[in-house]
């Protein structure tokens, strides 16, 4: 049995209005429910599933410790858990009969759910995403600096974007957003909602992209990063980054925060060079097969 210190709902409102303070309060943290439960809350999931979301927060004394979150297409996002409460969760969840498809949570949270989930349901965890967490400090602009400027993307210039997002998934291997893409269904992939900056050569030419999620709870996270590959190495990538960062701060974020692939190391440096400071590490596991048993 779930502890009494958890709470469940279906109701976003009222989980926001509840919990809505401690997401808020580690913003770089929390980023991925952050900007999940309010997507959530905007577009609704009735309007594109039957089944609802459900939402849980863990209280003690009055104040909330840690929440998750489970959407209509099965992922569980979790905040920092202890083994003994991960497994408490996972217990209950299959006794509910809930069904996540994945789970995705700080590295240690992540790894325990896995566990505590294929020993109470038989589903066997597969890997499929492992991720460093980096906030931004003070923002640094590389040097030197490649010839040209950013610049906010408009209505024109739509079929890059969807091109490149496609190219960007395509070498990350993220089929369900390539998936999405290729349906024609870009307002609901994980792209449709960024806003998107090009840095662009001299004469006009795009060559690199970047984009960031809206202002939720004082954080933005840039995501994705993306250069052709013909045009890598030559610094475009990281004036892209600067530009998206500085609008993100702009625009009134006190956190800006990115992941990157711990196995590019590249990528790690560069972000590092021009100020982001690695926060945590992040992983995610699919569940194979099986199917929770109730009681």
């Amino acid at each position: 049995m779930l502890p009494d210190d958890w709470h469940l709902t279906q109701d976003v409102d009222d989980f926001l209005a509840r919990a809505g303070d401690f997401l808020r309060s580690r913003p770089a943290l929390h980023n991925t429910p952050l900007t999940d439960i309010e997507k959530l809350r905007i577009r609704g999931a009735a309007e594109h599933d039957a089944a609802a979301s459900v939402f849980g927060r863990r209280e003690s004394g009055g104040e909330v410790h840690a929440v998750f979150y489970l959407t209509p297409r099965g992922r569980l996002g979790l905040t920092p858990l202890s083994v003994e409460q991960t497994d408490a969760l996972a217990a209950h969840l299959a006794g509910l009969g809930h069904s996540p498809s994945n789970v995705i949570a700080d590295h240690d949270t992540a790894g325990a759910f896995a566990e505590s989930w294929q020993r109470h349901t038989s589903a066997a965890p597969v890997p499929f995403w492992r991720t460093h967490l980096y906030r931004l400090g003070t923002l640094t602009p590389p040097q030197p600096r490649p010839e040209g400027r950013g610049r906010i993307t408009g209505g024109q210039d739509r079929e890059q974007v969807v091109r490149w997002c496609r190219e960007f998934c395509v070498d990350v291997g993220e089929q369900p957003s390539i998936d999405l893409i290729d349906a024609g269904s870009w307002d609901d992939s994980r792209f449709g909602d960024r806003h998107f900056t090009f840095w662009e050569t001299p004469d006009g030419t795009p060559v690199s992209m970047a984009a960031a999620t809206s202002v939720v709870g004082g954080m933005v996270r840039v995501d994705p990063v993306y250069t052709p590959a013909p045009l890598r190495g030559r610094g475009y990538a990281g004036a892209v980054t600067v530009e998206a960062s500085r609008a993100a701060l702009a625009v009134g974020a006190t956190d800006v925060v990115l992941f990157t692939d711990p196995d590019n190391p590249t990528s790690n440096a560069l972000y590092q060079r021009i100020g982001y400071v690695h926060v945590a590490d992040f992983a995610g596991y699919k569940f194979s097969c099986g199917a929770p048993q109730a009681g």
